[in-house]
């Protein structure tokens, strides 16, 4: 298995060089669509390094990147017409100078070796940066409150830390980019600690990111990452990231604009999951959950809109506004209120017919009657909702038109299943698993007759069948196991809800569930006559805090399924990618299912990066938001390659099952690439690695953040990999 751990490069790389210039001197046969050449430094021929050409001459910004190979040639591949800028960035060297080329130019590029250490790490990624953080050592758990060691009396162990680092600090933004960890205004504050303390409650996540502190315990949370921050301005260095090697070297990346300063784009859909030749050369989609928009992108043209996403209620009584009181100002736009956001849309998906399904408010929280109790609707007979948060709204491109439809159950991610009704599921209220069965909709257009839900109720007393009444669990979803009675798994916390959704191919739907540490994946087999033959099934992760910390994982986000039925996830807290075979388990219900009992269905797969300084156990610097499996081969790694996003790498992580080596598909500018979901596309499987590619977007929810600070914007990013590196 690959590691991203590797020495520090020699001496002799950090020299000085000259400046960049352009000069035909490879010989290489050159088309009317590429740019090739050689990058050389000091040092020789520069591999494993990338070259850039970035242009605003088209509709919207765009870059194209590709990997030097071997004598550090390259060639970038079917550039549209226009005035490009290209530029060499790499570990080792600072960044060279931009020369104007344009297609059809065979070019020489002379890289600027690093003149120290700490000038070669400038373009290291994030989570590189982040090892350095040193939560409190695994001997100071549990916490003892304010009046003890100042951790939070209700975290018990050292991963139960870790997973707020994770999953709380890192859900928006990335923590290791360069304006989080420095302090350019310090000496405006007293200390590092109250300019941390300070900083957290800047701007319209300023409340959501100073509760999240008071989870750590205030006071020991700032000290953690004023010292990191201290520790970097006094001069410490991350461990040095690989250069790209073996496929690694065979990624391009295409990168458009399609987002202003202010958008929050949350993730993309660029074909049906269950069909990738859907919508092959058409937009890609995605959602501004900032700004309530519908962004769109056209590879072909290279234009970029933006289309509002409608509701059925006045916005003022549909959700309040994020951040429309903040407890500081923004750094950058004072007491502007950015996000104007009352639908919220989250995470699109696409149907058979190319329409852009996706979760998104658009009414108040109370339900219509016919989902609460006293209702005739079987299914709020059998589990009553009285209220709920986003519904489901669809986009049909040939029409332009939005459809609105009204869900008793909250939504926040969604899949569709591979069955005659093209049913879609959905995560998001923490009680129930939800769905609509489309086709039932597209005929009759009736709400209430195509939904449908069920409660997650596992089988504890272990007779087959779910009986009334059960265990409720607490609001926090922790749950006691009564053997006469079954259980309720689930949560009435909104941020501990059902997170990631997919259906499986034996008729099954798993959801993830986040918290408690270590989180769960929950199975809801439907059977013939929902909601009464509803059952559910519970597994968690290994996890034993008495036992060895490298056997553990913790905090399930992403879920995918491969062709096989194999279960994966990628653990967002601990830092592993993870599969899970729910046929090696010999134990699926009754009193002893209550999670930690097939440890045996699990594999984990540590994923490349650097461990945080004093963490016990696997749990490193990186962090991943979600996972999509390659079932049909889009990218070109072969079939059921899982990928997770390597949120604070900047990357995509393939993995391949059968070698476990791991694939770092790296976006290396502009700095702080915040993937939050991908999918892939197959344009046209005739003509190669050309009509393949997967697709992924910048998700951050701080476009400032990025690598140009403010006035930098979201991009929508499209990854293929070619045979080699100078394939066309």
């Amino acid at each position: 298995m690959k590691t991203c751990r590797v020495g520090l490069l020699a001496t002799a790389m950090f020299l000085t060089a000259a400046v960049a210039w352009v000069t035909p001197v490879t010989g290489q046969a050159t088309q009317s669509d590429e740019i090739t050449g050689v990058v050389m430094s000091g040092n020789g021929p520069e591999e494993g390094v990338w070259v850039i050409a970035e242009t605003d001459d088209l509709g919207t910004r765009f870059v194209k990147t590709v990997v030097t190979g071997d004598g550090g040639r390259f060639l970038i591949p079917e550039l549209p017409e226009a005035n490009y800028q290209v530029w060499v960035r790499g570990y080792g060297l600072v960044d060279s100078e931009k020369v104007d080329a344009t297609r059809g130019t065979d070019i020489e590029l002379q890289a600027t070796v690093a003149a120290s250490e700490a000038e070669a790490a400038k373009v290291y990624p994030a989570n590189y940066w982040y090892s350095l953080i040193e939560p409190p050592d695994a001997s100071e758990f549990p916490g003892t409150g304010p009046s003890g060691n100042g951790i939070a009396t209700s975290l018990q162990n050292q991963g139960q830390w870790i997973d707020i680092q994770k999953q709380g600090c890192m859900l928006c933004h990335q923590l290791g980019t360069q304006i989080v960890r420095e302090i350019e205004n310090i000496d405006e504050f007293e200390s590092t600690l109250t300019a941390w303390d300070h900083r957290v409650q800047m701007g319209q996540r300023g409340g959501q990111m100073s509760n999240v502190m008071n989870r750590f315990g205030r006071q020991r949370g700032l000290q953690m990452f004023a010292d990191w921050s201290d520790r970097i301005a006094g001069g410490a260095l991350p461990p040095v990231p690989p250069r790209p090697q073996g496929i690694e070297r065979n990624v391009v990346t295409t990168m458009w604009e399609w987002g202003t300063e202010i958008d929050y784009i949350h993730d993309e859909i660029a074909s049906d999951k269950r069909d990738p030749t859907v919508n092959a050369n058409g937009p890609v989609y995605g959602v501004n959950i900032s700004n309530d928009e519908l962004a769109i992108l056209d590879p072909l043209t290279h234009i970029a809109t933006n289309l509002e996403v409608p509701l059925r209620a006045d916005p003022a009584t549909v959700r309040p506004m994020i951040g429309a009181s903040m407890p500081e100002p923004s750094r950058f736009f004072g007491e502007e209120v950015l996000w104007n956001d009352p639908a919220n849309p989250h995470n699109p998906m696409m149907d058979q017919k190319g329409r852009v399904w996706m979760t998104s408010a658009i009414r108040g929280r109370e339900n219509p009657e016919y989902c609460q109790e006293g209702s005739d609707n079987k299914y709020a007979q059998y589990y009553p909702m009285a209220n709920s948060g986003r519904s489901a709204v669809y986009y049909d491109p040939p029409t332009e038109e939005f459809v609105m439809i009204d869900t008793c159950f909250g939504t926040h991610h969604l899949q569709f299943a591979e069955d005659d009704d093209n049913t879609l599921f959905f995560s998001g209220g923490g009680q129930v698993v939800g769905w609509i069965n489309t086709d039932v909709y597209d005929e009759t257009g009736d709400e209430q007759f195509s939904q449908g839900w069920c409660p997650t109720v596992i089988d504890t007393n272990g007779d087959g069948v779910i009986t009334k009444p059960w265990t409720e669990p607490t609001a926090e979803g922790a749950f006691e196991v009564d053997p006469s009675k079954d259980t309720r798994v689930g949560s009435l916390d909104k941020f501990r809800r059902a997170y990631g959704v997919i259906p499986h191919p034996d008729g099954s739907v798993w959801i993830t569930r986040r918290f408690p540490v270590p989180g769960q994946l929950i199975r809801l087999e439907l059977g013939d006559n929902p909601p009464e033959t509803c059952k559910s099934e519970v597994y968690e992760p290994p996890y034993d805090p008495t036992g060895d910390p490298d056997a553990w994982g913790y905090g399930p986000r992403g879920l995918d399924v491969d062709r096989d039925g194999l279960i994966w996830t990628a653990l967002g807290g601990s830092g592993h990618f993870a599969s899970f075979d729910r046929s090696q388990c010999r134990v699926l219900n009754g009193p002893t299912a209550t999670g930690q009992h097939c440890v045996e269905g699990w594999t984990l797969y540590p994923t490349p990066g650097p461990r945080m300084k004093g963490v016990k156990g696997t749990a490193n610097a990186d962090y991943h938001y979600y996972n999509w499996v390659d079932q049909f081969d889009a990218l070109g790694l072969g079939e059921n390659v899982p990928i997770a996003t390597g949120t604070s790498s900047d990357a995509l992580l393939a993995l391949l099952p059968e070698t476990g080596e791991w694939v770092t598909m790296r976006v290396p500018y502009p700095l702080g690439f915040y993937s939050r979901g991908l999918d892939g596309r197959i344009d046209d499987e005739s003509i190669g690695w050309q009509g393949r590619g997967v697709w992924a977007s910048f998700n951050t929810g701080s476009t400032f953040h990025l690598e140009g600070g403010k006035g930098a914007t979201s991009e929508i990013v499209q990854f293929q990999i070619r045979p080699h590196p100078l394939a066309n």
